[in-house]
């Protein structure tokens, strides 16, 4: 992030030296103006008193002044031009970007009935980013209308791809697909998207009520269809369970829902979508084995007379489908119906062999008893509370630390004001010869006037010269001073983010569309009342200050009568800013929520376009801008009364001067070679206060966006990752304890989600965590790695309270490997090296853990290998690949303690079965804390704890729990193959 900003830096140390540049090449240009206009009105009077008079020349030249010196006034203005310019540059590119597959375009046919038979044809398929890496080679398959095919296969062998190309998020290279006869690339997209409905391996939520994540489904459905739905998906009971039910707010990403949780919303918005053709990826991967199976048979329920397509590692829950199409290689290599391909013993038969139980196990747990009714959902949490430090209003500003940020840029910033300060200097001499212009008019020989004009020409001249080299300076170090200051404060605004607890981010306050908001926007705001705006604030403050001072010598009557009118140009243009202050607040605000809006809208985007619901974020868009803009509507008038004000004084103050100083020359009180000095005086200085005054919303923005920025860098987080407080233990064994923990999050603290968790593991022990989706599981692995701090008991390691120990060492001694892998948009080999940055990785490290983790053939197999880009969240990749790259990062960093969240979930049964055993061999003399559902992965664990409403109702190993025949007996029943 810094070095980029230091990139950005230079580019904006070149852009203020160029606009500076400009500006004094203005002002030169204006003073030679001066000089000629001056040089030349004097030749008039001399070679043609009678047709130019004094008076009119002078009239000449000041309203010339005048009209030069406002044109100078619009060149600080040329850095907001050419910002605009460059920025208008982007968007425009974007929105005349041609689009071959437009969602919103109304072309394309739509066939009255749909009757959902689909076929791909010799489809070949590469990905736009890698188009040496070929996915699909030849893909040929029939679904007929009303019937279910299952693909199946090894991770990353074509089976997402070949449903996105479905849904046209991309058009095959070679091939067609069709849908009843009819190409899908002439057929009307929306139209073709709305009917489908999608459940994904990953299943995304938007920031809203769950209700309105199901009605995404469907915009005109009904509330008892929502409701229909939840219960069709499993999801009713837990939802009623909530003290807001369907009203309650799911995070961002539904963050405030457990994997489970957040699939079944989603199964439950695909049906209320009621669609032609259903596709499920990996629909019920996230689900507990009792919930799996009441959610497969409505999905069964769901499939009929629907086209319907299944991707699923687990066979058990594609044996029903009629057709089951085996993949390799990016090619449908076998199909037929599950008893045809275990016949053939090829791909299919391969897969389920190594899916099917021992048979000894399965003789530990024939089904003596009746399966168990669905257990009681767990607890559930979301986010609606705002923190009292994020509310909406501007915050207070603080009164420290300014300086600390300021600190280093002080050199530049003096070196800055020495300069305006000269500048202000030559400008107060500039207004000294005012009266010598006088008085080389009043000069009756005509060759000493000339003289004389040809000097004061000169003086102008230079004048010019310096300005110019002034300008030049002010430009360089105000540049310097300003970028150095916008760097700062960026680069401090983003550690005070990463500073903060997981709570804080959890705040619908701070979503990542806000907080990038204000990332981008704040500093900037700030750098506008900085850098070469604050020179141009300097000069005309001492412009005023010395013009003030020179009108006194020379007039002090009509000094007074001038510092009379000032009140009344302060007071407007103090009313003026803080209209702007308040409205850049709301501004601000608006901005925060739009972005939020677009950040979720294009980080979703595969979502948001297979539901459809691109118009619906659009006016969500749309909405969240429209208040600011009613409400400048409405200030519209204060505003441009205000700046009217501002501006018109001036020439009722040069009204007032002329009237006064005429009377006091005709009562003889002064001469009127002052009163003219006194005037043009202070029209210099009036003209350089107007000049400010246009700097009023700039003042106002600053203004918020500082306060915003200290606020953020003031807050203390409850979680300090950065904190160097703690012990560091010298010799950590691994021992984890949870003793009587009971938790709540933050912005959701009437929900109990553990309720006196008490469970212990050794070193070198594997403790595995069992139970229904949303009673607590992953929520205990969040506090191990201290996300959150139990409100009540204590979570210990090696015995000793994690509260007391050093955040950053604790974390380092812990590999974690979540349910939903999160990749960074660089190359594979730096995603695996981020498991290890407290030391120096070796590339033979980087392959050994990819090796362990099962992945490194399919790095080798890439053109750009190790060196190849995984995309934003790693969208190059199938889930299973993420899920391997992942594990490999866990390993790399050879932690004591290893948290595994369902770390198997996205793989096929044979990339399981391998990577299990690098898992096993990782465990080795290391501690181990599993989640999981498939519970043929965790019988080997020496403690498994069974829990149920955030307790544990039972543990033991897998022999002692099956004699038991309780909750865990139940669990492995239900799991049991025929």
């Amino acid at each position: 992030y810094n070095d980029n900003l230091h990139e950005a830096k230079k580019i904006g140390i070149k852009k203020s030296v160029t606009t500076n540049i400009s500006m004094g090449i203005t002002q030169c240009i204006i003073f030679g103006a001066y000089a000629l206009g001056f040089w030349y009105g004097t030749k008039l009077t001399v070679d043609e008193p009678h047709t130019y008079t004094i008076g009119k020349v002078l009239i000449v030249f000041f309203s010339v002044l005048i009209g030069t010196f406002s044109l100078g006034q619009a060149a600080p203005n040329l850095e907001s031009i050419g910002n605009a310019r460059g920025a208008a540059y982007e968007v425009y590119s974007i929105i005349d970007k041609y689009r071959p597959i437009d969602s919103s375009s109304n072309e394309g046919h739509k066939p009255e009935k749909l009757e959902g038979n689909i076929e791909f044809k010799n489809i070949h398929f590469s990905y736009p980013t890698r188009p040496d890496t070929q996915i699909l080679k030849g893909l040929n398959l029939k679904v007929k209308a009303g019937k279910t095919v299952a693909l199946v296969g090894a991770s990353g062998c074509g089976k997402s791809t070949t449903i996105q190309l479905l849904q046209r998020f991309y058009d095959p290279l070679i091939g067609e697909v069709t849908v009843d006869g009819h190409d899908i690339r002439t057929l009307n997209v929306k139209w073709l998207r709305e009917n489908i409905g999608v459940v994904s391996q990953e299943p995304v939520l938007f920031g809203t009520t769950i209700k309105e994540n199901i009605r995404y489904g469907r915009e005109d459905v009904t509330d008892a269809e929502i409701i229909q739905a939840t219960k069709e998906a499993n999801a009713y009971d837990f939802i009623s369970k909530l003290p807001d039910g369907l009203d309650t707010m799911v995070g961002e990403r539904g963050a405030q829902l457990s994997g489970g949780q957040k699939q079944r919303i989603a199964i439950a918005r695909a049906l209320a979508r009621n669609p032609r053709i259903l596709l499920l990826d990996e629909a019920t991967s996230a689900l507990d084995t009792q919930s799996e199976k009441i959610v497969q048979n409505a999905l069964d329920k769901a499939r009929a007379g629907r086209t319907t397509i299944v991707i699923a590692h687990r066979l058990s829950t594609i044996r029903t489908a009629d057709v089951i199409a085996g993949f390799h290689n990016g090619a449908v290599v076998e199909q037929g119906s599950h008893e045809d391909l275990m016949n053939k013993q090829g791909v299919y038969y391969s897969l389920v062999m190594l899916q099917s139980y021992d048979k000894n196990k399965e003789d530990e747990v024939n089904s003596e008893t009746e399966e168990e009714d669905e257990e009681d959902e767990g607890q559930v949490f979301e986010y609606e509370d705002i923190n009292e430090d994020n509310a909406d209003d501007a915050p207070d500003s603080p009164n420290h630390g300014n300086l600390e940020i300021i600190g280093s840029d002080n050199l530049h910033r003096h070196s800055s004001r020495r300069k305006s300060r000269r500048s202000t200097k030559r400008k107060s001499k500039s207004k000294k010869n005012a009266p010598k212009q006088e008085e080389s008019f009043s000069i009756t020989d005509p060759d000493e006037r000339s003289q004389r004009t040809v000097l004061l020409s000169l003086m102008f001249l230079v004048l010019g010269v310096i300005s110019l080299l002034v300008y030049v300076v002010m430009g360089f170090s105000f540049g310097i001073s300003g970028e150095n200051l916008t760097l700062r404060l960026r680069s401090l605004s983003f550690k005070a983010l990463l500073r903060q607890e997981i709570g804080f981010f959890d705040d619908h306050a701070n979503a990542v569309g806000v907080l990038l908001t204000r990332l981008a926007t704040d500093a900037s705001q700030v750098k506008g009342m900085t850098g070469s705006r604050l020179g141009l604030l300097t000069i005309s403050v001492c412009t005023l200050l010395t013009a003030i001072i020179i009108a006194f010598v020379y007039g002090w009557q009509l000094t007074l009568l001038i510092l009379a009118c000032i009140p009344f140009l302060i007071g407007s243009n103090f009313i003026r800013m803080k209209a702007m202050t308040g409205h850049a607040s709301k501004d601000q605000k608006a901005l925060e929520d739009a972005g939020r809006i677009s950040t979720e809208c294009v980080e979703n985007i595969r979502t948001v376009v297979s539901l459809t619901r691109e118009e619906a974020f659009f006016n969500l868009y749309s909405l969240s801008l429209s208040g600011p803009y009613k409400d400048s509507i409405k200030k519209a008038h204060l505003h441009g009364l205000t700046y009217a004000v501002s501006q018109s004084i001036n020439f009722f103050v040069n009204a007032a001067v002329f009237r006064f100083g005429a009377w006091l020359i005709a009562n003889c009180y002064t001469k009127f070679e002052n009163v003219f000095i006194v005037f043009s005086t202070i029209i210099f200085a009036a003209m350089n206060v107007g000049q400010t005054s246009s700097l009023a919303p700039d003042m106002g923005k600053a203004k918020v966006s500082s306060q915003r920025i200290m606020k953020l860098l003031d807050r203390q987080p409850a979680i300090d990752s950065y904190s160097e407080d703690g012990e560091k233990l010298s010799a950590y064994e691994g021992n984890l304890e949870f003793k009587d923990t009971k938790f709540v999050y933050p912005t959701r603290p009437k929900v109990q989600v553990l309720q006196g968790l008490n469970v212990k593991v050794a070193k070198g022990q594997t403790l595995a965590l069992v139970g229904s989706s949303g009673c607590g599981k992953s929520t205990s692995v969040q506090l191990l790695e201290r996300f959150y701090d139990p409100v009540d008991g204590k979570v210990l390691a090696d015995g000793i309270d994690t509260k007391t120990l050093n955040l950053k060492w604790l974390r380092s001694q812990m590999g974690i490997v979540s349910q939903e892998p999160m990749l960074f948009d660089c190359s594979i080999a730096e995603n695996i090296q981020y498991g290890a940055l407290d030391r120096e990785v070796t590339y033979e490290e980087i392959v050994e853990a990819a090796k362990a983790a099962n992945i490194h053939t399919f790095i080798e197999n890439l053109p750009d290998k190790y060196n190849t880009r995984v995309g934003d969240k790693g969208a190059q990749l199938s889930g299973g690949q993420k899920q391997r790259i992942a594990i490999a990062r866990a390993l790399i960093r050879k932690p004591k303690v290893l948290l595994l969240d369902e770390a198997t979930s996205a793989l096929d049964t044979e990339s399981e079965k391998i990577v299990q055993k690098a898992l096993d061999d990782a465990r080795q003399g290391r501690t181990c804390v599993v989640i999981a559902h498939r519970l043929t992965t965790v019988q080997n664990a020496d403690i498994i704890a069974v829990i149920q409403n955030g307790r544990v109702i039972e543990q033991g190993t897998h022999p002692q729990l099956l004699a038991k025949q309780g909750a865990y007996y139940a669990l492995v029943n239900s799991q049991v193959t025929n």
